[in-house]
């Protein structure tokens, strides 16, 4: 089980304090699909790296089943079974997509056939990636993938994935919210999808609106898509009615 207690993270700007977390308090229980949404700037890539261990915060605690993890360091946490997908991936240059799957799922004998598993999962083919380096020969949208997959490899206990929609064509989209519907199915793991799809709002056990910092909304995804849709419209919207339509 994860724990938030009063989590606050804040900047010095301008000579001043600015908050881009304030007094985040969440519980999300074991095996649980949590969607976190919300307008651009309004905290939610922060409150997920605050997780992982690539933010400190300021203010409160962490804890993961039990432990306090607010002062460990991201190496600890992975080690936890806490891993990450960011929204834009680092490229490894030398290091082939084969080695990054070996290396993520600490298996030295990962054979090609768990490899190529791994990979369809998100819409990519083993025989045209798995030599492959990763780095700049590959588009956005491949690295995304290949990072997904490698998150998919390591199987850990909480997996975290900052926009895992971001550069991704369509069909690869719809393997992958197969994917994340299939994994929670299954029940291993507890997975945060920071998102403002529809389709991968709509897979939520819970979804919660993450503004100015706070937690403004939280609820199933039919009580939250309509308050989404009328907080945002005509401003700085999450979905817009063009989205809700896909």
């Amino acid at each position: 089980m994860l724990e938030l207690k009063h989590l606050s993270y804040a900047v010095h700007e301008d000579g001043g304090e600015l908050g881009i977390l304030n007094d985040i308090s969440l519980t999300v229980g074991d095996g649980r699909l949590v969607v976190f949404t919300g307008p651009n700037g309004g905290g939610k890539t922060t409150l997920a790296k605050s997780i992982m261990g690539l933010v400190k915060p300021t203010a409160g605690q962490i804890f993961w089943n039990g432990r306090d993890i607010t002062d460990l360091g991201i190496t600890e946490r992975a080690r936890l079974g806490i891993s990450y997908g960011f929204q834009q991936p680092p490229r490894f240059k030398g290091l082939t997509v084969r080695d990054l799957l070996t290396l993520a799922s600490g298996d030295e004998r990962l054979s090609k056939d768990r490899c190529c598993q791994y990979l369809t999962r998100v819409g990519l083919c083993a025989n045209d990636y798995l030599d492959r380096e990763v780095d700049a020969s590959l588009s956005g949208g491949e690295v995304k993938r290949i990072e997904i997959a490698s998150i998919l490899a390591r199987q850990g206990k909480l997996m975290i994935f900052d926009e895992p929609e971001a550069g991704i064509d369509l069909w690869s989209f719809a393997r992958l919210t197969e994917t994340f519907e299939q994994l929670h199915a299954a029940g291993g793991a507890t997975m945060i999808i920071i998102s403002h799809q529809e389709r991968i709002i709509s897979l939520a056990d819970e979804v919660i609106v993450v503004g100015e910092g706070r937690l403004r909304h939280r609820g199933t995804p039919a009580e939250i898509l309509p308050r989404i849709l009328a907080d945002t419209l005509g401003a700085c919207p999450v979905l817009t009615k063009e989205a809700m339509a896909q």
